[in-house]
């Protein structure tokens, strides 16, 4: 781990000098401990980028675990990348199972799961499922990062 935080922080050194886009990528095995892992990698670098971490980690969490468990090829891992242009921050997952595009549909009440894509869809501005080069798919979520509300002005006198 002290790799891939010695590998971001050379990243951001490196993006405040020469204005790129900030980025994170990480390929991860194609196990309920890889899309753990995503989810804790990428609310460590939403908080370096100084980024509020919800909804982001929740939607990472749904895209990864997908890719564990619906994108999963025996020896082959999914790629996580995060990136931020201008006030839009985006999430994507690729994994190497082209012949399984996942669709949003609306599960049985009594069902244990089949809601992933639904919560996507909720938390996400925008979502999509993207063919690559075969056997390669890409399932991206962006989000419209909102500048905080300034906290009130006060001048520290009290009205009568």
């Amino acid at each position: 781990m002290s790799d891939v935080n010695q590998k971001s922080a050379e990243g951001r050194a490196w993006a405040q000098h020469h204005d790129a886009v900030p980025d994170f990528t990480a390929l991860l095995s194609s196990t309920p401990r890889g899309a753990r892992l995503a989810r804790l990698l990428a609310a460590d670098q939403l908080r370096n980028w100084g980024i509020p971490a919800e909804p982001a980690t929740h939607i990472v969490a749904e895209l990864a675990a997908n890719a564990a468990t619906h994108g999963r090829l025996p020896g082959r891992s999914f790629r996580l990348t995060l990136y931020v242009v201008g006030r839009t921050l985006r999430i994507e997952v690729t994994d190497t199972r082209g012949d399984r595009l996942p669709e949003l549909q609306v599960s049985d009440v009594l069902a244990e799961s089949g809601r992933g894509l639904l919560l996507v869809d909720a938390l996400a501005d925008r979502w999509h499922v993207e063919e690559g080069r075969f056997p390669r798919k890409t399932v991206w979520a962006e989000l419209d990062l909102r500048t905080p509300d300034p906290a009130p002005a006060c001048s520290g006198r009290v009205s009568d």
